[in-house]
């Protein structure tokens, strides 16, 4: 064996090290990041369920066949269309609370709640027409919590060739996130992968934990790719809350499976899991920070 194939070698024997320390947290062999409930009490439960249906599936019976099934107290439906939004009225029988959102641009969104929805705000972060979701939701218990949905852009070559969108949006939703006084769920197509640099530099800065981890990868993207798959849907937590249950749910012809999962908000799970948020040090602080002031 040459020098330069020796090289190589290495080089790619220390790559594939690298990749299996990033994944391995989101294996059963990592620790859980958010403990599981040992009761569950209704009145301060929500579920979720999170779908991107992909704006040109026709296949809308699917999925309210999905959201039916699920019975979920909190669905975000992504990609939605006003197409999307006239096929989807039906929910408004199930689901009284709404904050809709359809636009033709593949970055709609339609938020459905059984619980009321206070203080609704459709922002637009970063770019004019793309929308996310802030709102506080009351539990039957009348605990509060602060729902953020979104749906940032993806880095696409020949559209969009950088992450300074995504990377901005999320980080700006991070800060917001720290801010809250109030138990917060992050929840959406973030179209990043769990164990990226931006991610994890999400959840530093937003003090929020990720309840895949030490549970398994739930890859959402691509539904008809099964050897490529990647977890892009998320549902990021803070520690107010614990775990009753998660699972990826059957696809209805989008590229992405729905994600549900099922939460417990405990007036002590702050406490017993604060040492399980990532903590952001300087250099964080300040990448953040660069981040968020960059032109876009």
């Amino acid at each position: 064996m040459d020098t330069a194939t020796t090289i190589v070698a290495v080089l790619i024997f220390a790559n594939a090290v690298y990749l299996i320390y990033l994944i391995l947290p989101f294996t059963i062999l990592g620790k859980k990041q958010v403990q599981q409930a040992n009761e569950h009490s209704p009145e301060n439960s929500i579920s979720l369920l999170i779908s991107n249906v992909y704006e040109d599936n026709n296949n809308i019976t699917g999925c309210l066949a999905v959201v039916e099934r699920c019975a979920a107290d909190l669905v975000l439906l992504l990609e939605t269309n006003h197409k999307w939004a006239e096929g989807t009225a039906s929910l408004d029988d199930k689901y009284a609370y709404r904050v809709k959102v359809p636009i033709d641009n593949t970055y709609g969104m339609l938020l459905f709640s059984k619980y009321p929805i206070k203080n609704e705000k459709v922002r637009y972060l970063v770019e004019e027409d793309i929308p996310s979701i802030s709102c506080q939701v009351e539990l039957p218990s009348g605990q509060l919590i602060q729902v953020f949905a979104v749906h940032p852009t993806p880095p696409v070559p020949n559209e969009n060739p950088r992450s300074t969108e995504r990377d901005k949006e999320l980080l700006l939703i991070a800060k917001d996130a720290k801010k809250s006084n109030l138990p917060t769920l992050v929840m959406g197509d973030l179209n990043d992968v769990a164990w990226s640099y931006t991610t994890t530099l999400f959840l530093k800065i937003s003090g929020l934990l990720d309840p895949r981890r030490g549970r398994g990868f739930f890859n959402t993207f691509h539904a008809h790719y099964p050897f490529m798959r990647f977890p892009l849907d998320h549902a990021f937590i803070s520690p107010h809350f614990k775990l009753i249950s998660i699972r990826k749910e059957d696809n209805f012809d989008s590229d992405h499976f729905p994600i549900y999962a099922h939460l417990q908000f405990e007036h002590a799970a702050d406490d017993e899991q604060e040492d399980a948020v990532l903590e952001a040090d300087q250099d964080d602080k300040e990448t953040a920070a660069e981040k968020i002031n960059t032109e876009t």
